[in-house]
């Protein structure tokens, strides 16, 4: 998978940060979506990886509950995980005890999405 997310990763754009990104998301079928981060010069017009990886399955005719794990690749010599939206999305979208895989070039790191997200925003809180 790694090697994988390193190829995906020379697609990022990052010209701002220069902090590029890519993941992968696995569906219960086994099928694979890439994401990468695409920023823009206002900054909250751009989109990460993981939120890209997860949107192109959903935009495929997957639905809430198919995702399997999120793999998340950063060329910096630690992992790191997700910010907050994606986070949210990954609540939305994944079970709880799914796998989040962080990569990067000194190491990895796996969490469940309920340790990445211990107290979710969801369905239940708008009732």
């Amino acid at each position: 998978m790694l090697d994988k997310l390193k190829e995906i990763n020379k697609h990022s754009y990052s010209p701002y940060s220069n902090f590029s990104v890519s993941a992968i998301v696995v569906m219960k079928d086994g099928k694979e979506f890439p994401g990468v981060n695409v920023e823009n010069a206002s900054y909250g017009a751009t989109i990460c990886a993981e939120r890209s990886a997860i949107l192109s399955a959903i935009s495929n005719g997957y639905t809430k509950h198919d995702f399997e794990s999120l793999h998340i690749y950063v060329n910096q010599d630690k992992p790191s995980t997700p910010c907050f939206m994606c986070r949210q999305v990954i609540t939305e979208m994944f079970e709880k005890d799914k796998d989040v895989i962080c990569y990067s070039n000194g190491g990895i790191d796996t969490y469940k999405v309920s340790e990445l997200c211990p107290y979710p925003f969801d369905e239940s809180d708008l009732n």
